[in-house]
């Protein structure tokens, strides 16, 4: 079977911006914020999962910050069930984003012991890291972004961390339970709980733009967390990556992960949500994915396979199955987790999509190839989909019309 050739096109937004010096604009917006750290002070900074640009370099500044004001810093893993829901894998997650303690110059304590704190006139119980509830201060680390699950106000920002982050293994288990209502009504409620009762300091909201590099760092105050989110999401989602087109017979995915996303793959980015209950989107429309790899960086946690229709060996002997059920289960979405056919290699993979999508005429196949759902910027796209796309002015072809695979090739070449 013949493989469709491809072009290699760049995205250019057209308004690309990003921060010149993540230190100092770091730097400067903990000293604006106001906050005063009394001598002594113990001072716990909350750090999640997602592959954050930089992230590490935003951790090392803010621990410099709180030494610099008299306290004493220590760093926690913010992230629910993530890292197989153990202490020494949490730590080997950030760890994994260079968030090490020779690096940052503070302790990492992974524990996932809870406090419970007020719940109020919640239906759900409200739970706190322990270490950092008997801390001084918490200082909050997170991006703001489109949350892939569902839609509101606010979605992935300061306000979840405080709940599933801060909340543990415990807590993210507690809000799941409630299915897409808690992460939507719950957890801003629930924020407000946390906030009131567990001495957050401050959060440091983190915003990229649509090539994946810090274009926001802003410290809010925790009274502040809901209107700052609000904002900030606006501005996430006007420079989120998209794909060039709304339709497509097959795409390529070279990996998926959580570093990449809290689902693997970005649902806004590929137009599947598999959540029962919510209306899948209207765009974009895609037959067929096939998602190569599992990166590195997510430690076996393959959570979001559900969302592809092929992946490969290769993808496959990397799951951690416990790490990934335990994540899975956590959220309550089952389907995010089903296992979807496995090729021996991309050779047999691209074939299957082929046959599958019903592609009759492979010179008319919409397809699209991509590195992860983080990095659109380069691409590679079948002559249908570059017809449709080659008048835009921020689409330039950088590389001519070649066969996706040669004759007598089992694999792609990486990215």
């Amino acid at each position: 079977m013949s493989i469709i050739p491809v072009a290699k096109i760049v995205q250019k937004p057209s308004h690309l911006y990003s921060l010149s010096s993540i230190e100092k604009t770091t730097a400067e917006e903990l000293n604006r914020s106001g906050v005063t750290i009394k001598q002594g002070s113990q001072i716990a900074i909350a750090v999640g999962s997602r592959g954050i640009s930089q992230i590490h370099e935003v951790v090392k500044v803010v621990v410099q910050w709180v030494k610099d004001k008299g306290g004493s810093p220590f760093v926690i893993p913010a992230m629910g069930s993530h890292g197989g829901a153990t202490p020494e894998g949490q730590r080997e997650v950030l760890e994994s984003y260079g968030v090490k303690e020779e690096y940052i110059g503070a302790p990492i304590y992974p524990s996932l012991e809870v406090v419970e704190l007020p719940k109020g006139n919640l239906p759900n119980q409200v739970y706190m890291s322990k270490i950092a509830y008997e801390a001084d201060g918490t200082i909050i680390i997170n991006r703001v972004k489109p949350h892939t699950d569902f839609h509101g106000r606010t979605e992935s920002g300061l306000i979840k961390m405080c709940v599933i982050g801060l909340g543990k293994h415990k807590g993210a288990l507690e809000i799941h339970q409630f299915g897409v209502r808690g992460l939507k009504e719950l957890i801003p409620k629930t924020a407000q709980q946390i906030i009131k009762y567990g001495n957050i300091l401050l959060g440091l909201a983190i915003v990229e733009n649509s090539s994946h590099h810090i274009m926001v760092i802003k410290a809010v105050k925790p009274s502040d967390f809901a209107i700052e989110e609000e904002k900030l999401l606006k501005l996430a989602r006007e420079n989120m990556p998209a794909l060039p087109v709304d339709k497509l017979d097959i795409l390529v995915v070279d990996q998926m992960g959580k570093d990449i996303s809290g689902s693997g793959i970005d649902t806004n980015v590929i137009g599947r949500m598999k959540i029962e209950g919510e209306p899948e989107p209207e765009k974009p429309d895609i037959k067929i994915i096939i998602v190569r790899n599992l990166t590195d960086q997510s430690h076996g946690n393959a959570t979001g396979m559900g969302l592809a229709d092929i992946i490969t060996e290769k993808f496959y002997r990397k799951i951690d199955f416990p790490s990934t059920y335990e994540n899975i289960v956590t959220s309550t979405f089952l389907e995010r987790g089903k296992m979807p056919l496995i090729a021996k290699n991309d050779r047999q993979a691209l074939q299957w999509a082929i046959r599958a999508s019903q592609s009759v005429d492979l010179e008319k196949t919409r397809l699209i190839r991509i590195k992860d759902t983080l990095s659109l910027a380069h691409m590679y796209v079948s002559p249908s989909v570059f017809s449709e796309i080659k008048a835009d002015k921020n689409v330039e072809m950088i590389e001519d019309f070649k066969d996706l695979l040669l004759p007598g090739e089992e694999e792609l070449e990486d990215f």
